[in-house]
């Protein structure tokens, strides 16, 4: 793979909301609903596309999940509902959205303004026996990449400071040139595109390239992961 910022301009595009604040998660050889188990989600209903995808969250944030108390016995029981299927859970609980699909033999997981995929806790249970990578960032362009193997850091780094990495192979020979490839500034302050890096350095170490068509094309499993 030869994938560089410039092939990523379009996300922030396409989906601005995704594009202050996003986190993105692949895990090799694992199913949807397998991903969806180890971030201890509850499954909703599927949704097809990611634009379908954020129109669920914008939903959830806006409480559109919980129907009316007189409408059906388990709701009198205090249950929030994923609209489309019935699937329940205390709407006390504070739970973030995960969509799940499955991209050449990797499970790919998009919170949307979430960050369940970058925690230290999480991971390992993410990626148990496995390849993991993932990127974040928030509306305070906080930002962090994530690359493990069978529970083993081997790269980690803020892509706004891609000069500070930490991990196994953070100083192994062709880090340094890989991530310039990828449209990373190693030498000077230049901020310009490090998120549509971070796409590029993922697709580069997955071998999975992300489109729009593909994304709209996708079917997504939906979740409801705790916040811990």
């Amino acid at each position: 793979m030869t994938a560089h910022a410039t092939d990523y301009t379009w996300f922030e595009d396409r989906y601005p909301d995704l594009g202050e604040a996003y986190c993105l998660t692949q895990v090799q050889g694992l199913a949807a609903d397998e991903l969806l188990r180890r971030f201890d989600a509850l499954p909703a209903s599927d949704a097809v596309g990611l634009t379908a995808v954020m129109a669920r969250w914008d939903a959830y944030q806006d409480g559109a999940d919980e129907e009316d108390d007189d409408e059906d016995e388990e709701d009198e029981e205090g249950g929030g509902r994923d609209e489309g299927d019935g699937a329940l859970f205390d709407p006390a609980e504070d739970r973030l959205l995960v969509a799940v699909t499955e991209l050449d033999g990797w499970a790919l997981a998009i919170e949307p303004n979430g960050y369940l995929g970058t925690l230290d806790t999480v991971i390992p249970r993410l990626g148990e026996g496995t390849r993991l990578v993932s990127h974040f960032r928030n509306v305070n362009a906080v930002d962090h990449f994530h690359w493990w193997e069978h529970g083993v850091r081997r790269l980690h780094f803020e892509p706004l400071f891609p000069g500070q990495r930490d991990g196994s192979d953070a100083e192994a020979r062709g880090i340094p040139e890989l991530l310039t490839a990828c449209g990373f500034d190693l030498e000077t302050e230049d901020y310009a595109q490090h998120t549509e890096a971070a796409f590029a350095l993922a697709e580069r170490l997955t071998d999975v390239r992300l489109t729009p068509d593909r994304l709209e094309a996708a079917t997504f499993r939906i979740g409801y992961a705790p916040r811990p």
